[in-house]
């Protein structure tokens, strides 16, 4: 009996150091994502005019931790814009070159009006209900530059609502492309 507990002891010392050695691999491995993914925010999103001046990203340090970032691509694997999940939000940030702009067809009255406003709509009625905090309502922000859409922030986001908008974002923009795209062959 003695001897059983004395293995069971040792056993218990070789777990421990493993899910320790585990552990500070996993935290590394976190580090070094973190650190691909700004960089690759920080490449590919800057245009040829921003390169000699500070950009708000360069004078915003972000601390906010990125968990992924998804490419919004075409059909045919043209890349539309990023959509960068966050802790606390989603941020959608068009490709440099792709001018997005807000009137173009179906941005509003799809994107915005059909999907986004639908969420805000049923979160505060959960809202009003007592199901939801003020602060838990899905909540929307489009930065832009005269009407070209910059970023799209979002928060308040589920995984259902996750997918829900990476689908019609993607779908919203490749319809946008396809005109902007027309427009400029005329």
């Amino acid at each position: 009996m003695e001897e059983e507990i004395k293995k069971i002891a040792e056993l218990r010392e070789i777990l421990e150091e493993r899910i320790n050695t585990l552990e500070a691999e996993l935290k590394g491995l976190h580090a070094l994502l973190d650190f691909v993914n700004n960089v690759l925010i920080e490449r590919s999103f800057k245009k040829a005019g921003e390169i000699t001046k500070p950009s708000k990203a360069v004078q915003q340090p972000t601390t906010k931790k990125i968990l992924r970032t998804v490419p919004l691509k075409t059909a045919s694997g043209e890349l539309l814009a990023n959509m960068i999940v966050e802790e606390d939000q989603i941020r959608i940030v068009p490709t440099p070159g792709k001018d997005f702009d807000i009137n173009t067809p179906p941005f509003t009255a799809f994107l915005i009006e059909r999907i986004f406003a639908k969420m805000r709509e049923k979160d505060e009625n959960l809202m009003q209900q007592g199901r939801l905090m003020p602060n838990e309502v899905f909540s929307y922000e489009i930065e832009k530059e005269g009407n070209i859409i910059r970023e799209i922030k979002i928060r308040n986001v589920d995984p259902e609502r996750e997918r829900e908008i990476r689908s019609a974002t993607r779908w919203t923009l490749e319809k946008m492309y396809e005109k902007m795209r027309g427009a400029s062959q005329r």
